[in-house]
């Protein structure tokens, strides 16, 4: 099996209209002078949308090459996946997102084409004071009362709100209702999916002057409604003192570093998902020669030897990656 260094991607990004300027205000993207840049796309293999490696020998090749050229040195422990199975995205969130909801594998199955689910978790970065969230139904609604709401043009009594914290997780899994609300930076990990059946879009409208496309009965369908009210996640110690989890859950483990002190990461037999939320990290092996900082994202693939991350400042980055056997049987 070949060694592979760590890949550093070209963000993409997408603009819609709840998006605004903090992508490049807060995070340093190289955004252009639009007013609604809403994602930076910074891990990606989902169709058309392909992550372009960036640095080093394989410059300019999409992470679906790797993929389909060097899958056991991608994934390692791992079976080998028709694509790269989760997405790493940040949000910048200046207007509510809609009320939306996302469906689980086995709906994803039965969708024309197929599609994973789409189990997510969000990492706010900045929240302003009045920010809010909205994350599951309120105790004791049911189909027949959300559907009442809906068409009365009252959906949002029925989601449980909070006002989030810097720094807060929030575990979305498929089947939740969900939307995130103005003025908020979010860090999201996903299963790679782009599959969204929108309830209530906050009766706004496109940048083409018309409502955009609501999926009410698709919507209604897919939510799980045992699920309730979310509350935020309470970070797990782990074996390392500078290590909180934040979400272990079977599709992706989600760690929480904060730490002055060099760390080792990868070098068991399976990738790792970084990305910086504060400071700035050298990282050895890394073929770009240059501190990963603020914003940005490395995929360490299975094969790459374990690498040391060197903090520059005191610095808070995410782990993300996939847990193994021995893992699942304790979620």
């Amino acid at each position: 099996m070949n060694t592979f260094h760590p890949l550093r991607f070209k963000p993409t990004f997408r603009e819609y209209i709840w998006g605004g300027r903090r992508l490049g205000e807060r995070l340093n993207k190289p955004i252009g002078a639009g007013e609604h840049y809403a994602e930076s796309w910074e891990i990606v293999d989902h169709g058309q949308d392909q992550s372009i490696v960036a640095f080093g020998p394989y410059t300019d090749w999409p992470l679906r090459q790797f993929v389909l050229e060097h899958p056991r040195e991608l994934f390692g422990q791992h079976p080998d996946f028709e694509r790269f199975p989760l997405l790493f995205k940040f949000l910048d969130a200046s207007r509510k997102l809609s009320v939306q909801v996302h469906p689980d594998d086995e709906q994803g199955k039965q969708l024309d084409p197929p599609d994973l689910g789409k189990t997510e978790a969000w990492v706010i970065i900045h929240t302003d004071d009045d920010s809010e969230l909205y994350v599951g139904l309120e105790t004791g609604c049911d189909r027949k009362a959300l559907a009442e709401a809906v068409a009365q043009g009252n959906t949002e009594q029925c989601l449980h709100s909070l006002k989030p914290q810097n720094g807060d997780c929030l575990f979305i899994p498929a089947g939740l209702v969900h939307a995130i609300g103005s003025g908020l930076l979010v860090a999201e990990i996903q299963q790679s999916s782009d599959t969204t059946f929108r309830l209530f879009d906050w009766n706004r409208v496109g940048t083409d002057g018309k409502p955009r496309p609501l999926h009410i009965e698709q919507a209604l369908n897919t939510i799980d409604y045992g699920l309730g009210p979310a509350q935020p996640q309470v970070p797990e110690k782990t074996s390392h003192p500078d290590c909180s989890r934040l979400v272990a859950c079977d599709k992706f483990v989600l760690d929480r570093w904060q730490s002055q002190a060099t760390v080792q990461v990868g070098g068991d037999d399976r990738f790792h998902i970084i990305a910086v939320l504060e400071g700035s990290l050298i990282v050895t092996n890394d073929p770009a020669e240059q501190p990963l900082s603020l914003g940005q994202t490395m995929l360490i693939p299975a094969a790459s030897e374990a690498c040391e991350l060197q903090p520059q400042t005191p610095s808070v980055w995410l782990d993300m990656y996939l847990p193994t056997a021995a893992e699942l049987r304790g979620i």
